[in-house]
């Protein structure tokens, strides 16, 4: 009996190795054609877009969330430069202006019947981090250009884009090509500070005109060189979707007076515990949806062990959730993530605080719900003593069509420049403008450039850069995609 048990035992482990190795043999990538596209015989010229981006880093045109210490001066002037740089494009295109700044270009195609097609980038920039000037080796808005390379606040988010896509537009103007459809190119002027009046004037423009658009592409992600764990290979990562935004104020109030006769419980003690609280209560998550496609397009590309766990999820999955955990982007993929960013207290060392307040913000997975995510917060607090008041915010995106004619065509376009590289969708895991193209059509979110490591820190950050083969590659890639057929 007992061996005929073993042996029934045996027989199920066999089994199911057999079928754990024969998913992973049939888990592989799936084989892609070039692009067929008729392609005009443009050559975009490097040291001539080096020379207008670092021009276009020069205008100091910063967000700030204090309206009022806005230059407008700087946004005037950008706007003029665009306008003597790229004349052909102000001729030929009709522009709308959208809340003074934000301007929505209007190339007429061939079928006016056909859906049209919206690129989008955003000129605003960050401001530089006050005591950081000193660290950055060229000057943030001189737009420095050394060895090839193109310094400056905007390099990579998101001028570069502004001026390859007016290169791409000039490019096929030179060549008296008109679009199968007619084309819209939104450059929008508040994307760092919510995109309240730039992509939601844009947006509210399409619907009060009547247009439809087939789909919109605009920032998002990049070809990742050296930046997703487990994978030799570059990914471009074409975001489809998302996360949406909220922050809580908590607030606890006690008892004031001086601080060397203390309650045994305080404003900040109370706080603190809930902050620790919501901490420890992470908004549950999970491998699926868009998630466990990206990653599981990138595995497919991976050794055979790693192609196991994901040709196996209905066995492996929650040692894949475990481990990608772990890290920082994974985890961010994976759910809502909390993070406390505020806090204030006391005015004084040695006096009690009789109201203490804390701000955290949660980027909202799609999966979720802003009302979930506050409730599950009421919840992990479980204190009468904490008020939880919402400050801002908005709710996650739609998620676009992955088997559309549109991302087919971004797809097909970003392997015939970028070569050999895994073409995936994934999720943006902070705003963009696209929160709001995402209401009224397919929005994409993909810079077509190839960001390293060594780039990654110069967003919101020091030394921001790009080199002059990005703004070839894309210029390469939006006078492909707007050809397309």
């Amino acid at each position: 009996m007992i061996k005929k048990g073993l042996y029934a035992i045996l027989g199920v482990l066999v089994l199911l190795s057999a079928i754990v190795v024969i998913r992973t043999l049939q888990f592989v990538p799936q084989q892609h054609a070039s692009s067929q596209s008729t392609l005009l015989d443009v050559v975009p010229h490097g040291p001539t877009l080096s020379q207008h981006l670092s021009e276009a880093i020069q205008f100091q045109t910063i967000s700030h969330d204090d309206a009022k210490q806005r230059d407008d001066e700087s946004f005037h002037r950008f706007i003029a430069w665009l306008s003597t740089t790229y004349p052909a494009v102000h001729t030929e295109l009709s522009v709308t202006p959208l809340n003074t700044f934000t301007l929505l270009f209007k190339w007429q195609g061939k079928n006016t019947q056909a859906p049209a097609v919206l690129f989008s980038a955003h000129y605003d920039v960050v401001p530089v981090n006050p005591g950081t000037q000193s660290n950055w080796q060229h000057p943030p808005f001189a737009g420095i250009v050394e060895n090839g390379i193109i310094w400056g606040r905007g390099a990579l988010d998101d001028k570069s884009a502004v001026v390859a896509l007016m290169e791409s537009v000039t490019l096929l103007l030179s060549k008296g090509y008109q679009p199968e459809q007619d084309t819209y190119i939104a450059l929008t002027h508040d994307e760092e500070i919510g995109s309240r009046e730039g992509a939601q004037a844009v947006t509210e423009y399409f619907r009060q005109q009547n247009v439809a658009l087939a789909w919109s592409l605009d920032e998002g992600s990049f070809v990742l060189d050296g930046l997703v764990p487990g994978s030799d290979k570059r990914v471009a990562s074409i975001n489809v979707a998302e996360k949406g935004y909220l922050t809580v104020e908590l607030v606890a109030k006690g008892e004031g007076g001086h601080s060397s006769m203390p309650p045994q419980d305080t404003a900040v003690s109370v706080l603190a515990e809930a902050i620790v609280n919501v901490k420890n209560a992470p908004v549950p998550g999970g491998l699926n949806g868009l998630g466990e496609q990206m990653y599981s397009n990138i595995a497919k590309h991976m050794n055979f062990g790693k192609r196991m766990l994901f040709a196996n999820t209905w066995l492996f999955k929650p040692l894949i959730e475990s481990s990608l955990s772990t890290s920082r982007a994974g985890n961010a993929m994976l759910r809502t993530t909390t993070a406390p960013t505020m806090l204030s207290g006391s005015v004084k060392a040695n006096v009690l605080a009789q109201t203490a307040t804390a701000k955290i913000n949660f980027r909202v997975h799609p999966r979720d719900t802003v009302e979930r995510v506050i409730d599950w917060v009421t919840r992990a607090i479980d204190d009468d003593r904490v008020t939880i008041n919402t400050i801002r915010a908005f709710t996650p995106s739609s998620i676009a069509n992955t088997q559309s004619e549109g991302f087919n065509n971004i797809a097909s376009v970003t392997r015939d420049v970028h070569g050999d590289v895994i073409v995936t969708p994934g999720l943006t895991i902070a705003a963009t403008d696209s929160r709001f193209y995402s209401e009224i059509t397919d929005a994409y979110r993909f810079n077509p450039m190839t960001l390293t490591p060594e780039y990654l820190s110069g967003f919101h950050g020091t030394n921001e850069r790009i080199d002059e083969k990005n703004m070839v590659d894309a210029v390469s890639f939006y006078t492909r995609l707007m050809m397309h057929k």
